[in-house]
């Protein structure tokens, strides 16, 4: 049976050519990149070229690229190093409402320890941040503004130029989480105006477990380290580095750049004849979001009538996903769509399709069988037990 993946927002393939590059440092890479002895110093010229690599991925300096677990990690160390490392008295941050969970629970366990104020700026029924909400949440007393770049259920693009403009006019920070959007679109820190920018791996065909906070100076000075230890990376993430998966990183990171602009483009043809051919085979199908200002190779889509985790089950061997979440032995339907409007039966009804750099023509014309099989079995179940 031919298995179709379709959740590259969730964890994208490992590149073979990304894995050349990692092996030989797994088989013969020994060790500590910190040493001085040749075997040190061999360590840590590969992490040198993986920095320039994921620092050109964002437009950021070699120097200014932390390397991390994650951009869960990333995230905690952005808002939490700038809460814990203020030197002046901004007692409030700001987040989109559409963030992911590592922003979410960071911002709210920093507001229920008491060492923040919290504030939530809303999004318009399109998945974007409300600009004029932001205009009137703003104010000499915003430490950071978190938005993130891309959603990673709907692929709605925020505005990032205008959030940068309106943070710095306060001289509050911009951190943004670029995890969906680096790699597949263009993104230059210093024009958009971001102090901080978080990066996972995973999301470009890299190795899982390795991220980046890349900075500007002027935003890094302004972090305390949340990890600590012997002082690595600026002092700001202690731990011996894992050499093989920066390597990886960094070779993920040239190939997203080299290849960027014709995978976007086959990526958005693939993704748009999915759903031309889902709406045109089934009927009260519909797209979530601003489908003008979204990522090339998201869609995130409502079957009216079927429950999205049934669809998502009966799709197998087909593997998209959905925006909900089991917490407290219920089922919940997606904080994101619900943020933007959509109402709680909708919201259960949504399905993420989110293609990549290995999705064929093949793998999408099987996907939209699958995916018409599993709404109308579905659906007629739920006529069925009606």
């Amino acid at each position: 049976m031919t298995s179709v993946y379709l959740d590259y927002n969730g964890s994208a393939p490992l590149d073979p050519r990304v894995a050349e590059v990692m092996v030989p440092i797994l088989k013969e890479g020994i060790g500590n990149a910190s040493s001085a002895h040749r075997f040190g110093r061999r360590q840590s010229a590969t992490i040198d070229e993986a920095r320039e690599h994921v620092g050109a991925m964002v437009g950021g300096r070699a120097s200014n690229v932390v390397f991390t677990a994650g951009a869960t990690e990333s995230n905690n160390l952005a808002l939490r190093g700038a809460v814990e490392g203020a030197a002046v008295d901004r007692p409030r941050i700001l987040i989109s409402a559409v963030e992911h969970a590592s922003i979410r629970q960071t911002a709210r366990w920093l507001h229920e320890h008491g060492l923040t104020e919290l504030g939530v700026i809303p999004v318009t029924k399109g998945g974007f941040v409300d600009l004029d909400a932001l205009e009137s949440m703003i104010d000499a007393d915003v430490l950071l503004v978190s938005v993130m770049a891309a959603n990673s259920e709907t692929g709605i693009l925020n505005p990032m130029e205008m959030i940068a403009e309106r943070a710095h006019s306060v001289g509050a920070l911009l951190h943004c989480d670029a995890t969906q959007s680096a790699g597949r679109l263009p993104f230059e820190l210093e024009r958009i105006g971001a102090d901080l920018v978080s990066l996972s791996s995973h999301k470009i065909c890299g190795p899982t477990g390795i991220g980046a906070l890349v900075g500007t100076r002027h935003g890094l000075r302004r972090l305390r380290p949340i990890i600590h230890g012997g002082g690595h990376e600026r002092g700001l993430r202690s731990g011996s580095l894992n050499v093989a998966g920066i390597a990886g990183f960094g070779a993920a990171a040239r190939i997203a750049i080299e290849e960027r602009t014709s995978e976007s483009a086959r990526v958005a043809k693939a993704r748009d004849r999915l759903t031309s051919a889902l709406k045109s085979r089934l009927p009260a199908v519909h797209e979530v979001g601003d489908i003008a200002r979204r990522l090339p190779n998201t869609a995130n889509i409502r079957f009216e009538g079927a429950d999205a985790e049934a669809v998502v089950t009966n799709m197998d061997p087909v593997a998209v996903s959905t925006g909900s979440a089991c917490g407290s032995g219920s089922i919940e339907p997606s904080e994101v769509l619900l943020a933007m409007g959509i109402s709680r039966e909708s919201a259960f009804e949504s399905v993420r399709f989110s293609l990549g750099r290995f999705t064929t023509i093949e793998d999408v014309d099987l996907a939209v069988e699958s995916a018409v099989a599993a709404v109308e079995h579905v659906r007629g179940m739920a006529r069925r037990s009606a």
